[in-house]
């Protein structure tokens, strides 16, 4: 097993946690709101490609990690995991700028399998929405060495998490076209 990286004090985890929890959530929401003009000849849906390689990348990180824990290859694990919170912070950065300069885009209202691609999107934002505290609530049972909890904490978070990213989304520069990308 791994040492301890940083000291417990789960009152400070639990208000650090939460305190970032509510700003992200907070920002994002507020993207339904904000946007940001912006030169036309810049293509803001360059986020929305960077946004799909960084969540597949992700995803990818998540398997490896999942697959470096059951050869308990805790070291891979934990520079894998690692990784995933460092793309995952740039996609955030990258999806707020998206969002706020692009605006909001919505499926056309008569386009086939819309119904379908709203599920998924209801889903997916309810998931996002809740995983921020799990991802770093996890995270801190690791680095203060609580590995059961860790352990125990991980099996809820990991699939939510890789559901959350797994799904890449695309809106072309035609806005009545979607372009769902399976990264994985």
């Amino acid at each position: 097993m791994l040492k301890q990286v940083i000291q417990k004090n789960d009152a400070k985890a639990r208000l650090i946690i939460g305190i970032v929890s509510v700003v992200v959530f907070v920002a994002v929401v507020a993207l339904k709101y904000i946007a940001i003009p912006v030169d036309p000849s810049f293509d803001v849906h360059v986020f929305a490609t960077i946004n799909a390689y960084l969540n597949g990348s992700v995803a990818v990180l998540l398997v490896i990690a999942l697959l470096a824990v059951k050869m308990k290859n805790y070291s891979l694990h934990k520079r894998t995991m690692f990784a995933a919170i460092i793309l995952s912070v740039i996609f955030l950065l990258s999806y707020i700028a998206h969002h706020a300069l692009a605006g909001d885009t919505s499926y056309p209202k008569d386009a086939p399998y819309r119904a379908f691609y709203l599920i998924i999107l209801l889903s997916h934002i309810m998931l996002a929405g809740i995983i921020l505290p799990f991802i770093l609530f996890t995270a801190y049972r690791a680095l203060t060495a609580e590995f059961p909890a860790h352990k125990k904490l991980a099996r809820i978070t990991w699939p939510i998490w890789f559901y959350s990213v797994h799904r890449c989304y695309r809106i072309s520069d035609d806005p009545s076209l979607l372009h769902l990308i399976n990264v994985i």
